[in-house]
């Protein structure tokens, strides 16, 4: 499986999903331990209107940890089977440690403009 995270700065979970500056795609083994992880540059229009839910299929990704981010783009995620997990925040490799740990879950509330105070739950 693999799950991709959009970056921004110093290894920082993007908050605005459609403007990010890359993805770090984790790919993990059968035991959930992360073997790999590589950039991907973002596509030009990224987020719903860009084919990064087609790239990511194409490339194995099962999830995306996200931080801002709207129902279409969900959607068109989603239609390529590719889960989300939004408002999520933070140093990019704690928040996947903290995933494969069990901790962190979808607090449910979508992006519908700017300034999101939301966080992605951690148990």
């Amino acid at each position: 499986m693999k799950i991709a995270v959009p970056v921004i700065g110093d290894n920082q979970v993007d908050a605005h999903f459609g403007h990010c500056e890359y993805f770090k795609i984790y790919t993990l083994s059968e035991e959930n331990i992360v073997i790999s992880v590589e950039r991907m540059d973002s596509p030009q229009g990224c987020g719903c209107k860009s084919n990064v839910a087609e790239i990511f299929q194409q490339e194995g990704v099962r999830l995306l940890l996200v931080g801002g981010i709207g129902q279409g783009a969900i959607t068109v995620l989603n239609a390529h089977g590719v889960e989300v997990i939004k408002n999520c925040s933070g140093d990019v490799t704690e928040l996947v440690a903290a995933y494969l740990s069990g901790n962190v879950a979808d607090s449910g509330a979508n992006c519908s403009g700017h300034g999101h105070d939301h966080q992605c739950t951690n148990h």
